[in-house]
């Protein structure tokens, strides 16, 4: 009696399943998703300026007279010259060959890993050696600034930056020059050490004296807290001294001076804030640490850099390469994208050219084999890419 009532309830189930249209059937079959369905739009109108094929650049500047220069640090590539120049559809060691060998007998003479290449506004470009190839300690003597004269292509000064300035754990990274403050001007340097204290390193041109201003301050430090996710993935994750997976902290990177000088903009590459300081007081060796501390705003979050620049508009450029883009942070402290294309993986480095032009690498840095158990991902060739901001760049006089 029981099995009867039982097999009544199922089959009284099944026919109003079936009056209502909810019988079990099977799915309806997928299709590939169609090449044109909606998806996120690109901002920017890019153009590739020079494609690589060989060693990964980091850096690029344009002169005043529209002459472009890169460089290639030591990061396990086979670099044959650190700097080179954009010349006849090809890059060629810049100022010759010579220069870029290290010179075992004086650290000073030879370019031994070159981070940044800067061009003055003055009729020179600044080359930027960390002596540090593969974020090793930098070689004693070693770490400098060296001005080429673009008129003779040769070098004119060498700086050595002073072993007061230059710790164990030390990676000079990016530069800026006003020639506003002191003899012969002044140079802001950018300490983005993976193992110590970031920094900023204020140096006179004419003397060579340095210091070590904002170490291991918040502003100039890799944010404890900072998981970068590029391309869906975790990235940066390195291994540990205990062999398990960490993100590399990379502190103080880009920097860029405003278009009259009185304020530095920084940030770490490990971190979205982008942080401002007066120069002024940077210079001044009276203030202290703690006042030079109490000076120093956070602008908020602008994006995760690896470069930032200025216009003598007073805007102020960053690369954001968690979104494959360059934001602009107007004069009214207002944020706008102006460049968002899954092609730039990994904006480095950015140059405002006399054309009105904003140049930058895109150089799959995430995807160095460091960052993946020793399997080399990037895919050649990197790209310096441009796009038009019709904006001069920032006066350094």
């Amino acid at each position: 009696m029981k099995q009867n009532v039982m097999l009544s309830a199922l089959a009284l189930s099944v026919s109003l399943i079936s009056q209502t249209g909810i019988a079990a059937t099977t799915a309806t079959p997928a299709t590939a998703l169609p090449a044109n369905a909606p998806a996120e739009k690109t901002i920017g109108q890019l153009e590739q300026v020079f494609a690589f094929h060989d060693a990964m650049p980091t850096g690029v500047t344009v002169t005043e007279t529209g002459r472009i220069f890169v460089n290639f640090p030591h990061w396990g590539d086979d670099v044959p010259f650190t700097v080179g120049e954009i010349r006849d559809g090809k890059v060629v060691a810049y100022p010759g060959a010579a220069i870029n060998k290290e010179d075992p007998k004086d650290p000073a003479k030879g370019l031994i890993s070159v981070q940044s290449v800067v061009a003055d506004g003055q009729g020179r470009v600044w080359l930027l050696d960390t002596a540090a190839p593969n974020f090793a300690a930098p070689k004693a003597g070693g770490a400098k600034l060296m001005a080429v004269d673009l008129a003779s292509n040769k070098v004119v000064k060498t700086l050595v930056f002073p072993a007061n300035v230059i710790l164990p754990s030390t990676y000079v990274n990016d530069m800026r020059f006003d020639f506003r403050a002191g003899k012969e001007g002044t140079v802001y340097v950018t300490d983005s050490s993976v193992s110590g204290p970031g920094a900023i390193i204020v140096m006179d041109i004419a003397s060579g004296k340095a210091t070590r201003r904002l170490s291991g301050a918040k502003s100039t430090s890799a944010d404890p807290d900072f998981k970068p996710v590029v391309e869906g993935q975790a990235a940066l994750v390195t291994k540990g001294q205990d062999g398990k997976p960490k993100t590399m902290a990379v502190a103080s990177d880009g920097i860029a001076l405003s278009a009259d000088g009185k304020t530095l903009y920084f940030s770490a590459l490990s971190s979205r804030h982008l942080f401002a300081v007066p120069t002024e007081m940077l210079r001044d060796a009276s203030v202290s640490e703690a006042q030079l501390n109490a000076a120093v705003k956070d602008l908020g979050e602008k994006g995760a850099s690896d470069g930032l620049e200025s216009d003598a508009n007073g805007a102020v450029y960053a690369g954001d390469y968690e979104h494959n883009g360059i934001r602009k942070r107007l004069a009214d402290g207002s944020w706008q994208t102006i460049v968002h294309d899954p092609r730039v993986l990994w904006p480095d480095t950015l140059s405002v050219g006399p054309d009105g032009y904003l140049y930058f690498i895109a150089n799959q840095l995430q995807r160095q084999a460091g960052f993946h158990d020793g399997k080399d991902l990037r895919e050649k060739p990197y790209s310096l890419l441009r796009v038009k901001i019709d904006a001069a760049p920032a006066p350094t006089r």
